[in-house]
């Protein structure tokens, strides 16, 4: 048994970490498909503990399919849908918040059977704490977005929408890094290097980038102007002034599709210096240089997908392969800044 006193680095830990990200990467792909799917509101109360057991009967599936007839999305999108057509959307947000339980549980268990076997290095703590935290608060900001699209909207709120993805991807960030520490061990030497801050500018326009996808999923942003790379033969939509600079940042479809076009051109062309750059240094190893090309091949053919996805108005699975390669593109991003930093 390895102790935290003896030693800084435990394979057993991180491997436990990676198997967490790889469930909240799984949270990230189902979640997704829960949004396109309009699956979302099905479920209109939050109960943490009861609320995974799903519907056993006839009689349970009439009463939550009666809840559900009372918000306006029944109402104005989908009167008239049958059971069986309710059945479908409810399994799909069953699915998605049996998995946050589950992801909860893989995390909360292990970490206990470690930290009792003292096979947790002392200098992780802090930061499983700070994962802990996060993992909870995704819980309670996942119903403040359902709670947004129950009463007055057919859909969540676009701004909690993105604060939901936004937690996810950090969440899948810090677990990376810590998982590689974990393995790892800390750092034994580190020398002063741009490479540090280069790859933490490219980890931060890849998370504004997420952010701004979010916004356009949350407006369903995706459904118009769907030719490229004008906007309705226009460099600038039509509709881009909303009446307000909230509106327009955060409501506008117009507005938030050409911010992500924005940001993903800038993203691109970062994304292949930093590459370039990284392959041609004398100081990174060669498996900075890897993931440093491996980071900006995935923004290159991100963008790609994004555009195939745009011109293609968005369908359902090219929607979930965008959100997919998302977070392996920041998965390379976090790798690659990580290694930078160790000689």
């Amino acid at each position: 048994m390895t102790s935290f006193l003896r030693s800084d680095r435990s394979k057993p830990v991180a491997i436990w970490l990676f198997v967490v990200a790889a469930l909240v990467l799984a949270m990230i792909v189902v979640g997704g498909a829960t949004r396109l799917t309009d699956s979302g509101l099905s479920i209109t109360e939050w109960r943490p503990v009861t609320g995974a057991v799903p519907p056993l009967g006839e009689a349970h599936w009439q009463a939550e399919f009666a809840k559900y007839r009372q918000i306006p999305q029944y109402a104005q999108i989908n009167a008239g849908m049958s059971l069986e057509q309710f059945k479908f959307i409810y399994w799909w947000e069953w699915g998605h918040r049996f998995l946050g339980r589950l992801l909860g549980l893989v995390f909360a268990a292990p970490f206990a059977v470690f930290a009792i076997r003292r096979q947790i290095p002392r200098r992780l703590f802090p930061r499983l704490g700070g994962i802990f935290v996060l993992g909870a608060l995704q819980g309670a900001v996942g119903w403040w977005m359902v709670a947004s699209g129950l009463v007055d909207r057919v859909s969540v709120a676009p701004e909690r929408l993105t604060v939901h993805l936004g937690l996810a991807f950090a969440l899948l960030g810090l677990l990376l890094w810590t998982a590689f520490d974990a393995w790892a061990g800390a750092a034994r030497q580190t020398l002063p290097s741009p490479w540090g801050r280069r790859a933490a500018w490219l980890i931060g326009l890849i998370y504004l980038q997420v952010l701004l996808g979010a916004l356009v999923a949350g407006n369903d942003a995706g459904l118009v102007y769907n030719d490229w790379p004008m906007m309705n033969g226009h460099l600038v939509p039509d509709d881009y002034w909303a009446g307000s600079l909230w509106g327009t940042i955060a409501h506008s479809q117009g507005a938030v599709q050409l911010h992500h076009r924005i940001v993903g051109y800038g993203l691109a062309l970062a994304a292949v210096a930093l590459g370039v750059g990284a392959w041609r240094s004398s100081y990174l190893s060669r498996e900075a240089k890897i993931l440093g090309l491996a980071a900006a091949g995935g923004v290159l053919a991100q963008a790609a997908l994004g555009i195939a996805t745009l011109m293609a108005v968005s369908p359902l699975g090219l929607s979930i392969a965008h959100q997919l390669l998302a977070a392996i593109v920041l998965s390379l991003a976090v790798a690659f800044g990580w290694r930078v930093r160790r000689v």
